[in-house]
């Protein structure tokens, strides 16, 4: 019996780690702020949306990953056999511009941080950090570097704890889970859509696709088996839970703490950082720091290595992080074009007044209006039978995908009408 428990524990430790690697990539520095303005400009009025987006980003990981293992693609390449390729240029085109603004306002965000306890230039910082994140790259397998980074991200558990700290009053918070609430106003219409846009990411989806097919090369598959199914649902629903508890949580935390200090606009990492302070006291901002750094590292890799699938499944390139610099050289030289470029642009806008924070938000509401058509497109590939074979969508992920398009259509429509 003990021999059995041993084993189940250790099955469970070794699915937990991709989960929580997945997570923290959704968790970006990005959606750590969007969380924290949402809990301080709206209180606990948008905590519906955490269980809302838990089975929706669930659902679209799902069809990614499985369109991905089934056809040895990912998201472009598969595109590119069913698509004109005019169209196929104007996606990749759209993850490439989209991708490289979060790549950035992710690494603004970082330095943002950094600088709170050294005061150098952001474009220093920046441009440092942007360096790193190549070399690492280039250098070291991906999974080696979140291994690495993962544990930085537990930082953002601290979220958890201090909700438990500062709630008075759960009956309150629980009924503003389970009910929406929705003002027709443009500043809590924009929440909505940047909540929608940076858990139910575009990057992730051609990630999670390339990174499955990646995967599928490398153990030479061609028959996907209802274990290899099951295993890889499990380790997406793993993972999306972890990144909606998460999300969860900052928003509470934030709701119960920053209004009360006169905070209902986050402008600074200091200023975010002020929720952990019941629990870390004057710790806080390095907790945060922490957490936001971690994140970043395993964030800009995903966004940087995605928008390289998909230029690189446009040409024909050699593609994969497995595969070294000589072997894929265009594949690199658009993670480090792209890291560069985001890092640079986002760094150079905040002398014009465009803060980081500010950027940051920005991000998801960016990703909220691209969503419903990659949504669209990756329910048609879905429940495709010449693509998918027998592997097509369940009655349950097509309910799930449609509310999913639906909802963020109506969030893209209700903000541009307001």
């Amino acid at each position: 019996m003990k021999n059995i428990l041993l084993r189940a524990k250790k099955n469970f430790f070794k699915k937990l780690g991709p989960g929580i690697i997945t997570g923290a990539s959704d968790d970006d520095p990005a959606g750590v702020v969007i969380y924290a303005q949402t809990g301080a400009a709206a209180g606990t009025n948008l905590a519906w949306t955490a269980p809302l987006t838990f089975p929706f980003m669930a659902v679209i990981q799902e069809m990614c990953a499985r369109i991905g293992l089934v056809t040895g693609h990912g998201l472009v390449g598969t595109m590119k056999k069913h698509y004109p390729r005019v169209f196929i240029v104007f996606i990749a085109a759209l993850v490439v511009v989209a991708n490289t603004i979060n790549i950035g306002a992710d690494i603004a965000g970082m330095a943002a941080s950094i600088r709170l306890f050294v005061p150098l230039p952001s474009l220093l910082i920046a441009a440092l950090f942007a360096v790193l994140i190549i070399a690492f790259m280039i250098y070291f397998p991906y999974r080696v570097l979140a291994n690495i980074f993962k544990w930085l991200t537990l930082a953002l558990f601290a979220y958890i704890i201090t909700a438990f700290l500062v709630v008075d009053n759960w009956a309150q918070v629980l009924l503003d889970t389970v009910i929406p609430h929705i003002e027709l106003t443009r500043e809590q219409l924009s929440l909505i859509l940047a909540i929608f846009g940076t858990t139910i990411s575009p990057y992730l989806f051609f990630w999670q696709a390339s990174e499955e097919a990646e995967e599928r090369h490398e153990v030479s598959r061609r028959i996907v088996t209802k274990n290899e199914l099951k295993v890889m649902r499990e380790d997406v629903t793993l993972g999306m839970f972890f990144s909606n508890l998460v999300m969860y949580f900052i928003i509470i935390t934030s709701a119960k703490t920053l209004p009360g200090l006169g905070i209902q606009t986050v402008h600074s990492p200091s200023q975010a950082a002020a929720a952990l302070a019941p629990l870390t006291g004057d710790f806080a901002t390095l907790l945060f720091t922490i957490g936001i750094i971690g994140t970043g590292m395993l964030a800009v890799p995903v966004l940087a290595g995605s928008a390289a699938y998909a230029v690189s499944e446009v040409f024909g390139w050699k593609e994969g992080l497995s595969l070294s610099w000589s072997r894929a050289r265009a594949f690199y030289a658009v993670i480090i074009i792209s890291t560069l470029v985001g890092a640079l642009f986002i760094t150079i806008g905040e002398k014009f007044g465009f803060p980081p924070f500010k950027a940051l938000i920005a991000t998801g509401i960016i990703y909220g209006v691209l969503s419903p058509l990659l949504i669209l497109i990756i329910l048609m590939i879905a429940n495709n039978k010449h693509i998918l074979g027998d592997k097509v969508n369940g009655i349950t992920s097509n309910i799930l995908g449609v509310a999913t398009f639906v909802i963020m259509t109506l969030a893209v429509v209700a903000l541009a009408i307001v």
